[in-house]
């Protein structure tokens, strides 16, 4: 005998209406008449992946219990597994009944689960962002509703929105997965329509300002057609563009200003049309500014640091900046924060509003000087702890400072080793002890660099290769301990770097250079040592060889005057240059008649001295914002000349003639040198006598600045001068040391091995610069001994990701080198102008390239220069 229990009849049998079911062939069932039984047994039909246990006691009901017959047992066992939204259909049976036993059945049919989903209609490259919208609302496994799926709809369309995409349709097909029982796949048809742009704002009531000059604060609310700005409405967006429209007119002093209105429609084209109505109101001043509550400055002190002055437009967002807090430390904040005050508040009251003008009180609150108890780092998980501490200028004991922690932040940044993005200070108060924690939050970014590069040339130039690895986080204390190596012992800051370049037997080139910051761990006092030999073989080609073997140490040290931005440094280099037969066009020496000679035979040393005074304030080095860096170098070697003979280089008429008897030797019989020949090959080997000891002082000036116009737009500018002159007008300008302004300034590709200083110039090669009325330019005479360069660039950040950082930039540039002061007109520039591409990346360094056009280039034209690993000069 089975009677079959449905949910709609129960819940009227709960309400006392009489139901009759048929038991079978056994007569019938009286509900009106209430029965209480114990239930026998209870099976479970369907669900077969849940556990029939937790089924039973979550529907209320297990073997042995008693239940009434109607009543409320049975109802809430199915309103407690419809709540589970598990189910799309549960069902009580009952199976049978003898005397006071009753057999229940459950029946359950399981709703479908998400088995996977696909998206259609939309481009690959915007999967990722819708994937990640719908893994928020239902993940593979889940239940899948009509609930779920309208809100996925709700959550994708608001995506659309945001993006300008009012019209955008989103249906969602359900269709049952074969691959996988009681399983769905969702299907996201997406059809986004064409983005809604903005066809006209119209601002009413503006008299003191154009509209053009309110639409320009409108900074992501844009009229369509509107340069370098896509045009959209986002609701977010333009209600912050609104509050920045009336900060525009309080700025100006227009305190009353509001917004009384706007509205926005579409037109019949689809498009959206916005209207501002605003009232300006009068036009507001400074009148008498006083302060109450200053015990430590007086009020003619702090009014110096405001200066904000009677009479001045009242402004807000000034005042607020000159109170609290300001770029160039020009505030009353900074009086009182960098001396310890650090429960110091300042509160502005208007207290008189006549006519126009406005009284303003200034309510100090000094409290008592905080001392910083803790300092603590987080987040340093390769870095040692002395290498960060030595940086930061807040030491337990001393007073709170607001410019030493941002002085320590900097610090901190400058090491490289830390992302910028992610790093936090938190300033814990003891306000009953009057002491303050400073904690440094820090996350490890990877710092070492490796260049490597392989090919084949094929014909004689073979294998062609390079590599090398930049080890900026070095430790030489921690060689014997291998669980530091990664892959070399890291974490107290010194520099690693190892370098190899090789074109076959044309070219080779070895770099070494160690770099120890603190020396001594007590002073910011760097050490340096490094050497480096480069080989240029062109005998193949008849042309000789050349080898330049160089080695430096050098030592650094952090001034305290003027300031502690200054710094110095101390080079000394020992450099010896080997030419053999080397008849590349590369050193030359210019004769009182206007001859060129080239050197092409000798052994030269270059024994000189190196001293450069720098300041920087620049916080940031992969992408700076704001700062400056200046320095002056002044390189020179001992003057010789001052201490021999007068015209020491000279042959006597022997040395002349054993000179010519051996190149005629050499050239073989009946082919003697020409007089001319004998005349160049005597002035050849004098003037490699003459500069066998290289004598010179060379000076060079750097310096940008950095200046974040807005959001992250930046503006570089940049400076570069150079003058490389003689002790003696006898013995002239050196052939080597010169400046050769051109090309992309990797000196080691192209131009050979050069012992100059490359000066790139984007948008001119290498030979394009300064062509004379004979037709060469200076570089293929040796190169300048004066030069400048100017530059400016816009640079604008695609990503500040510590392990890619990507910045595009626009600039224009002009430069030029001259053979001598007197030719040097700083204003017969080689314009340029072009745009390019940086990419930092921590294991490989700086890439990049620019494009530049030659304004002055001959013949006019283009220049595509690659950066390959730093930033050229």
């Amino acid at each position: 005998m089975r009677i079959l229990f449905y949910i709609l009849l129960i819940l009227f049998c709960a309400t006392g209406v009489s139901y009759a079911q048929n038991e079978d062939v056994k007569g019938t069932f009286d509900y009106s008449d209430k029965r209480t039984f114990n239930i026998a047994k209870i099976t479970i039909e369907g669900a077969e992946s849940r556990d029939r246990n937790a089924i039973k006691s979550i529907a209320g009901l297990r073997e042995g219990k008693s239940i009434t017959i109607p009543g409320d047992d049975i109802p809430k066992a199915i309103k407690a597994l419809w709540k589970l939204q598990l189910f799309e259909d549960v069902q009580i049976l009952q199976e049978k009944v003898e005397a006071d036993l009753i057999y229940l059945k459950i029946i359950l049919v399981e709703r479908a689960t998400l088995s996977r989903y696909s998206i259609t209609g939309e481009n690959k490259n915007k999967h990722q962002d819708l994937t990640e919208i719908i893994d928020k609302i239902i993940k593979k496994g889940s239940i899948v509703t009509e609930d779920i799926k309208s809100l996925a709809k709700v959550k994708l369309a608001e995506y659309y929105i945001d993006k300008g995409n009012y019209d955008a349709k989103i249906e969602i097909e359900e269709v049952e997965d074969n691959v996988k029982p009681n399983s769905v796949r969702l299907v996201f048809d997406i059809d986004k329509g064409d983005r809604v742009k903005i066809g006209n704002i119209n601002i009413i009531g503006n008299r003191r300002f154009p509209d053009s000059k309110l639409l320009r604060k409108l900074k992501n609310t844009k009229v369509k057609g509107t340069l370098l700005k896509k045009s959209k409405f986002v609701q977010e967006t333009y209600k912050e563009d609104k509050r920045a429209l009336i900060d525009f007119y309080f700025t100006s002093g227009y305190r009353d200003a509001t917004i009384l209105r706007d509205s926005v429609w579409r037109d019949y084209n689809g498009d959206l049309q916005i209207v501002i109505e605003i009232t300006e109101g009068d036009q507001y001043y400074f009148r008498n500014i006083s302060w109450k509550g200053n015990s430590k400055y007086t009020d003619e002190q702090l009014s110096n640091v405001l200066g904000i002055n009677k009479g001045d437009i009242y402004n807000p967002e000034l005042l607020e900046k000159r109170l609290s807090f300001s770029i160039d430390g020009r505030d009353v904040s900074s009086l009182y924060l960098d001396d310890g005050y650090l429960f110091f508040s300042i509160d502005p009251v208007e207290t008189a509003i006549v006519g126009d003008s406005i009284d303003m009180e200034m309510q100090i609150y000094e409290g008592a000087q905080a001392t910083i108890d803790k300092v603590e780092i987080e987040g340093n998980d390769r870095t040692h702890e002395h290498v960060i501490r030595r940086e930061l200028r807040t030491k337990p004991g001393s007073k709170f400072s607001r410019t030493n922690i941002m002085r320590s932040q900097r610090s901190i940044m400058n090491l490289g080793y830390f992302n910028p993005e992610t790093m936090n200070i938190e300033t814990p108060i003891n306000q009953q002890n009057g002491t303050v924690d400073i904690i440094y939050q820090l996350e490890e970014r990877p710092s070492d660099q490796l260049e490597l590069s392989a090919g084949y040339g094929g014909g004689t130039s073979g294998l062609i290769g390079t590599l090398g690895v930049t080890f900026n986080n070095f430790s030489i204390a921690n060689i014997k301990d291998r669980s530091t190596w990664s892959p070399l012992p890291q974490g107290d800051g010194q520099k690693l770097s190892l370098r190899a370049q090789s074109n076959s037997r044309f070219f080779r080139s070895y770099n070494f250079s160690f770099t120890e910051p603190w020396l001594g761990g007590k002073r910011p006092t760097s050490f340096t040592v490094g050497a480096v030999h480069s080989a240029f073989d062109r005998e193949f080609f008849g042309q000789g060889s050349l080898n330049i073997t160089r080695g430096f140490v050098g030592i650094g040290s952090q001034l305290k005057w003027p300031d502690d931005f200054f710094a110095i440094n101390s080079t000394l280099t020992l450099e010896t240059i080997k030419l053999k037969d080397y008849d590349f066009g590369q050193f030359f020496v210019e004769l009182d008649d206007g001859r060129l000679i080239n050197i092409d035979n000798g052994n030269f040393k270059n024994f000189s001295i190196n001293q450069t005074f720098s300041r920087s304030s620049v916080a940031d080095p992969i992408f700076p914002r704001r700062g400056s860096r200046v320095s002056l170098s002044i390189q020179f070697t001992p003057p010789y000349s001052l201490f021999r003979e007068d015209n020491y280089w000279l042959l006597d008429e022997s040395e002349k003639g054993m000179l010519i008897d051996a190149a005629n030797r050499e050239r073989g019989p009946g082919n003697p040198l020409s007089p001319t020949e004998e005349d160049n090959l005597i002035l050849t080997e004098e003037n490699a006598r003459k500069f066998e000891w290289l004598e010179y002082h060379k000076w060079r000036f750097n310096a940008e600045w950095y200046y974040n116009i807005f959001d992250k737009l930046v503006i570089m500018t940049n400076i570069k001068l150079g003058f490389l002159g003689a002790y003696n007008g006898d013995i002239g300008i050196a052939p080597f040391e010169r400046f050769e302004v051109g090309g992309d300034g990797l000196s080691n590709q192209n131009v050979g091995i050069t012992g100059k200083d490359i000066i790139s110039l984007r948008g001119y090669g290498v030979q394009d610069n300064n062509v004379d009325d004979r037709g060469s330019s200076i570089n293929a005479r040796g190169g300048g001994a004066v030069f400048d360069k100017f530059t400016m660039e816009l640079r604008y950040p695609l990503s500040l990701n510590p392990n890619s950082s990507i910045y595009v930039h626009g600039f224009i540039q002009g430069g030029n080198a001259w053979e001598n002061f007197k030719e040097f007109n700083p204003f017969e520039l080689n314009r340029s102008a072009g745009f390019g591409v940086r990419v930092f990346l921590p294991m490989f360094g700086l890439l990049g390239f620019d494009y530049g056009w030659g304004f002055d280039r001959p013949g006019g034209g283009t220049q595509f220069n690659i950066v390959l690993g730093f930033e050229p000069e």
